[in-house]
C-alpha cells in the first residue's frame, strides 16, 4: 500500500500523534510519501528518525497512491485537493484542529482506527468541486485551482458595495448590490455560505448555492440551483478591482472582468468510517450539540 501525507502546520500538541501515525504505518509496511514542506517541519521537530521520500507538486503524484492523509483541520483538506485533483485518490482527514466537518478521524482515534482504514473498512463520499475561468484570461495561478467549498467575489479595500451581474446558463438572473456573492457546493454549505444565511445541503445533492453577502436588495435571498448550471458573473463598483476567493486562495481582478464558474469534470473522494456520516457530524457541530448516541 502507498500513502501520501500532507499538512500545513506542526502544532506542538499534535506532534506525538504524527509520530504515532508514522510508526503505525511503518509497522504495517506502508510506503509513505510526505509533502516536502510538511516533512521539513516533522524533521525540524525531531518527530521521527526514519527518512521518507517526499513530493512537491500535483505533477509528482499519480494514481499509484491508495490513500492521501491530510493532517490538520478542514483548511488543510481544502488545500490538499489541488494535489489530488482528478487522480481519484481518496482523502482521509486527521483532525488536529478545532472544527472538522471534513476530517474523518480525530487525532486521539489514530491508534484505534488506522488498521481498519488500511484494510479498507470505510466508505467513500464523493464531493463536487468548482472550477473558474476569466474573460479576459488572468495569469494568476489561483484560477488554475479548483474549490471544494466555494468561490466568492467580494469588495476590495472599500466600504462601498459592489454590483454583481449574474447569468445562469447565459440567461440573466439579477444584479446583486451587496458586499459580494458566494457560489457554494453542498460541501461548502456549512461554511461561508451558512454564515451569510445560506441553507445546509447534504453532500450527495446535485446542487449549488448562490448566496449574497450582506445584500442591499431586500428581496435578495440564497438560491439553490442544479450543479450542471454555468454561472457567469460581472462585477462593477466604485473601486477599480474586486476580490475572488477560491476556498482560502485570493486573487484580484479588474472591474468588468467576467468570471465563469462551473462544476469540475471530476469529484473529490472523502473517506468516511463505517457508522459516520455527514448527518452525524451535523448533529455534533451545528444543530443539537454533541451526539450522545453510539
Amino acid at each position: 500500500m502507498k500513502i501520501g501525507i500532507y499538512g500545513q502546520f506542526y502544532h506542538t500538541n499534535a506532534g506525538k500523534y504524527i509520530g504515532q501515525l508514522l510508526e503505525l504505518l511503518d509497522r504495517e509496511n506502508v510506503e509513505v510519501i510526505i509533502e516536502e514542506n510538511f516533512l521539513d517541519l516533522i524533521n525540524q521537530n525531531k518527530t521521527i528518525n526514519k527518512e521518507y521520500n517526499h513530493f512537491r507538486t500535483f505533477e509528482e503524484l499519480d494514481n499509484s497512491y491508495d490513500l492521501f492523509f491530510c493532517i490538520g483541520g478542514d483548511g488543510t483538506i481544502l488545500k490538499s485537493i489541488n494535489y489530488i485533483r482528478d487522480l481519484d485518490i481518496p482523502i482521509l482527514g486527521i483532525n488536529t484542529g478545532r472544527l472538522g466537518f471534513l476530517a474523518t478521524i480525530q487525532k486521539e482515534e489514530i491508534k484505534a482506527t488506522i488498521h481498519n482504514i488500511l484494510q479498507k473498512n470505510y466508505s467513500i463520499s464523493e464531493r463536487t468541486v468548482l472550477k473558474i475561468s476569466t474573460n479576459p484570461e488572468s495569469p494568476d495561478v489561483v484560477f488554475k485551482h479548483v474549490a471544494l467549498n466555494e468561490i466568492a467575489v467580494s469588495r476590495r479595500n472599500t466600504t462601498s458595495m459592489i454590483t454583481v451581474d449574474t447569468w445562469l446558463d447565459d440567461q440573466y438572473l439579477t444584479s446583486y448590490w451587496a458586499d459580494g456573492v458566494i457560489i457554494s457546493t453542498p460541501t461548502g454549505s456549512t461554511g461561508y455560505s451558512l454564515s451569510c444565511g445560506g441553507p445546509v445541503i447534504t453532500p450527495n445533492v446535485n446542487s449549488l448555492i448562490i448566496t449574497p453577502i450582506a445584500p442591499h436588495n431586500l428581496n435578495a435571498r440564497p438560491l439553490v440551483i442544479t450543479d450542471n448550471t454555468k454561472i457567469r458573473l460581472r462585477v462593477s463598483g466604485r473601486e477599480s478591482s474586486y476580490l475572488v476567493s477560491m476556498d482560502s486562495r485570493i486573487a484580484t481582478l479588474e472591474n468588468n472582468t467576467e468570471i465563469t464558474i462551473e462544476k469540475a469534470p471530476f469529484v473529490i473522494k472523502i473517506v468516511e468510517l463505517h457508522g459516520d456520516s455527514f448527518l452525524k457530524t451535523l448533529r455534533k457541530k451545528l444543530l443539537w450539540g454533541e451526539d450522545k448516541r453510539n
